[in-house]
């Protein structure tokens, strides 16, 4: 009688050493000042004050891509779900006035298939490259049982640094003004509700996409996240960003006041074209706009406090950045918060 292998329960060791071999020049090409060492150790070893800080305070923050994976898998794209990783941890820290330093990722699955690890984890390496950040390591777990054939699923963890003194918000005031940046698209939340919109408009992956021309359903909705450290940490370095929020799940109305001192609201106007695939997607679902706003990013990717919106964006612009002026903040009584006008007819 022949013993039991790990590769008869499902594991296939040479794989994965494939896998890290595949990865590994990705990986090195993220490298930047503070990084200790490389991959292949037990752990990453990272020196703040190499990276040019004196008196850092590190940040942390941890992430994932959510049920935009399940579009990746069953549309077979795998290349954008990397820097969606990236993007949802990076943009995080840099609200709080952070520079990301570096990234771990962790990619679990029931059967390896080095190919499309390979394509995600080169597509985490690009995203760290867009954030001035070191992919240090990360971990790779094959688990037969607990995931279907063909399904992955992701989680990142990333850790940026500040000078002790500049974290954000910082003087958050009424009279400020809030801009907007624009986003790429549905970014990675509220896709258990484009999945459903999807599938009740009988539409397949592959099929035209409806909002967006020579492209297929699958491609125009798995667009990237946006990155937005380097225009973000140029606004806050020139002394023009008192607060900063990352739109994702909960909307503006769910995130922006999380960065608002007690005794202010924001007070904006939907006075923005709503993106194609926004539209899109209320109309093929029949959702209303506030529960657009409050799921989606409705084509705002960040939000920014400045106490000089002309100078904030010029700066922005000159960055690439597509800037919407929002509103302002007022003084109000009560927890923060944030009060919407939506114009009749803004979902088209």
């Amino acid at each position: 009688m022949t013993g039991m292998t790990y590769r008869d329960a499902g594991v296939d060791i040479e794989a994965g050493d494939a896998l890290v071999e595949r990865i590994k020049p990705a990986a090195r090409a993220t490298l930047r000042p503070g990084v200790l060492g490389g991959l292949g150790g037990f752990g990453a070893l990272f020196d703040p004050r190499a990276a040019g800080f004196s008196d850092p305070i590190l940040v942390a923050t941890t992430d994932g891509v959510g049920t935009k994976l399940r579009v990746a898998i069953e549309a077979g794209r795998h290349g954008g779900v990397g820097q969606d990783l990236v993007a949802m941890c990076v943009n995080d820290l840099v609200v709080q006035g952070a520079a990301p330093l570096l990234f771990l990722d962790y990619y679990a699955t029931g059967a390896l298939d080095v190919e499309a690890a390979a394509v995600v984890i080169e597509g985490i390496a690009a995203g760290c490259r867009l954030a001035d950040c070191a992919l240090v390591g990360g971990e790779t777990a094959e688990m037969p049982g607990m995931y279907g054939k063909g399904d992955y699923d992701l989680a990142g963890f990333a850790v940026g640094a500040a000078e002790r003194g500049t974290l954000l918000p910082q003087g958050v005031a009424a009279g400020q003004a809030v801009l907007g940046l624009a986003s790429s698209g549905v970014h990675s939340n509220g896709f258990s509700l484009v999945r459903r919109v999807v599938a009740a408009s009988n539409r397949d992956w592959g099929a035209p996409a409806p909002f967006a021309t020579d492209k297929t359903l699958a491609e125009a909705l798995l667009e990237p996240t946006r990155i937005y450290v380097r225009p973000l940490l140029a606004l806050h370095r020139a002394g023009l960003m008192r607060a900063a929020a990352h739109i994702t799940g909960g909307g503006l109305p769910g995130n922006l006041p999380r960065v608002l001192p007690a005794g202010t609201r924001a007070v904006l106007a939907a006075n923005w074209t709503l993106p194609p695939v926004f539209r899109w997607l209320a109309r093929a679902g029949g959702v209303a706009a506030a529960e657009m706003l409050r799921v989606f990013n409705c084509g705002i990717g960040m939000a920014v406090v400045t106490q000089d919106a002309t100078a904030a964006r010029a700066l922005l612009e000159a960055e690439g950045e597509t800037v919407i002026d929002l509103g302002r903040i007022e003084e109000h009584q009560g927890e923060p918060e944030v009060a919407i006008d939506i114009p009749p007819g803004w979902l088209g």
